[in-house]
């Protein structure tokens, strides 16, 4: 069963603030707020705000009874009010828990204030449709004497895509599955696949999903530009072995990013913008297809997208950001990826990895990882022809090309690699800015390394002895620009086939003197 936020803090409040009753006076219109107007953040239509707080002073020498506290709406208000730990009457019965509508007599010692918390869950019908927003008033007594404190909520439209559920014959409910495996029965989660009629996500509506969306077997997602999709905990999508996603993005001319397909969380609160793991996963599983995502930013997920196994085709990324991802921003498992002017930075654990071998093509990329909830042991870039499950070490070819990129962080070593000698490592790093500074020289006669750092392959090793600054904007915003006096400025190969025509906001690169990364520098 769910309580709300109101109704725990009733019993917490009632708990801890009891009081005896003392003579009063009645409340002169006096009274003064912590604000005039409580603005609730953005909610979706039908879906529950968090809670705010309004502090209610009474600065006079005299305890007071506020006569009545109540909703200028009445019952009919779309808000919910906790006054002090009560929630007021339900208009039947005053010694029940109420319904946050109405609190008579409320009382108020001198030099002293109170708590009223608010909440709010309406619908985009309740709203004015000139602005969408729903308004009302917390009224302070009545007549000549009344105060009143503004209440604004911004509700949004949106599709809502979630599971079926069916009465289980003991009051409660049985959820949809998600069938991740068609030949495993028993490879369940919460979820469902998506029907032919929402296999289109459009820029009309945001939308808003719980549980895994799974795309089925010769099925594809398509995404327009400008579509906005939001994710409740715990919740994703799930590409099936021979479906397909593609999120056709186009470049944005406004800081509004309009045509950037944006993935991420349901919490729309500013607090909540920057907040890592509050969603899944989008899952590309072993053998799903023509898999493709153009000018896509993926914000505050577990793990942005996870390429499992790709064998069919090569999973294009191009001109995506990937930021706050809790554990990787990329993970991909013997997996296909040709990716440039891709930006991913701050991950629990690395921006990139990819393990158990696979074929990997970057271009002008930018991989940091500046990671400040928890300490980091991983490399932002790590690459691995070995996966270990259960015990045993499975090993695949790995061949890894990344040209012109970043790599960077504030940990020593930001490139990791490991090989099994049992398969093939090719790994081909060349005109990249790479943070490795091998402090033991633990790394000093490890051929996976010094071929990296070989003068041939032009690579720039940022250290203690040539510490290569690649002078970003500002990491902690996800700003990963770069200036005029980026070490990155001028350095990259810019021959076929490594010549990107535009970077990742659509700039056009310099000839022959291109940066390494996914933008070229600006002069400001």
């Amino acid at each position: 069963m769910r309580y709300s936020i109101l109704f725990i803090l009733t019993l917490v409040i009632s708990i801890t603030s009891c009081r005896k009753d003392f003579d009063t006076i009645p409340s002169s219109g006096k009274l003064e707020f912590s604000k005039t107007t409580v603005y609730l953040d953005t909610v979706f239509t039908n879906v529950g705000s968090s809670t705010y707080m309004l502090k209610v002073y009474n600065r006079s020498g005299d305890d007071i009874t506020i006569p009545s506290i109540a909703l200028g709406k009445g019952s009919a208000s779309k808000y919910r009010l906790m006054v002090d730990g009560m929630t007021g009457l339900d208009g039947s019965d005053a010694d029940a828990i109420g319904d946050g509508k109405i609190f008579p007599n409320v009382q108020l010692l001198a030099h002293d204030s109170l708590f009223v918390f608010i909440e709010t869950t309406a619908d985009i019908a309740d709203a004015n449709p000139a602005d969408m927003l729903y308004t009302d008033e917390i009224l302070f007594d009545a007549g000549t004497l009344q105060q009143k404190v503004n209440l604004v909520t911004l509700i949004q439209d949106a599709v809502f895509l979630f599971p079926d559920r069916t009465p289980d014959g003991n009051g409660g409910y049985s959820y949809e599955n998600l069938l991740l495996d068609n030949s495993d029965p028993d490879s369940n989660i919460y979820g469902f696949e998506l029907t032919d009629a929402e296999l289109h996500f459009t820029n009309a509506k945001p939308y808003v999903i719980y549980g895994y969306a799974g795309v089925a077997t010769g099925k594809n997602l398509i995404i327009d530009a400008g579509a906005r999709i939001h994710f409740h905990d715990k919740s994703g999508i799930f590409v099936k072995s021979g479906g397909g996603v593609q999120v056709n993005g186009l470049p944005s001319t406004t800081t509004a990013l309009e045509n950037e397909v944006i993935f991420e969380g349901d919490r729309l609160e500013p607090s909540f913008a920057e907040t890592p793991g509050q969603w899944g996963i989008i899952y590309l599983a072993e053998g799903s297809t023509n898999n493709i995502f153009n000018h896509a930013t993926i914000k505050n997920a577990t793990v942005g997208i996870f390429v499992d196994r790709q064998d069919p085709t090569t999973v294009q990324i191009t001109n995506t950001q990937i930021y706050n991802a809790s554990n990787y921003g990329i993970v991909a498992r013997k997996g296909k990826i040709n990716g440039n002017n891709i930006v991913i930075n701050n991950a629990g654990k690395s921006s990139l990895a990819c393990i158990l071998g696979g074929t990997y093509d970057f271009v002008h990329c930018t991989f940091t990882d500046f990671w400040t909830n928890s300490s980091r042991q991983s490399p932002a870039v790590y690459l691995d022809n070995t996966y270990t499950e259960n015990e045993i070490i499975y090993v695949s070819d790995l061949v890894a090309n990344l040209t012109n990129c970043i790599i960077y962080g504030p940990n020593n070593i930001e490139l990791g690699l490991n090989r099994n000698n049992s398969g093939l490592f090719n790994h081909q790093i060349k005109n990249c800015l790479i943070k490795f500074n091998d402090t033991n020289n633990q790394f000093s006669s490890n051929p996976l390394y010094t071929s990296v750092f070989a003068l041939s392959n032009n690579n720039l090793m940022s250290n203690n002895t040539t510490p290569f600054d690649p002078k970003f904007k500002n990491t902690s915003r996800n700003n990963l620009r770069i200036g005029l006096t980026s070490a990155a400025t001028g350095n990259a190969n810019s021959n076929a086939p490594y010549y990107i025509n535009l970077d990742a906001d659509g700039n056009p690169r310099t000839f022959p003197n291109s940066d390494i990364g996914a933008y070229e520098h600006s002069s400001n």
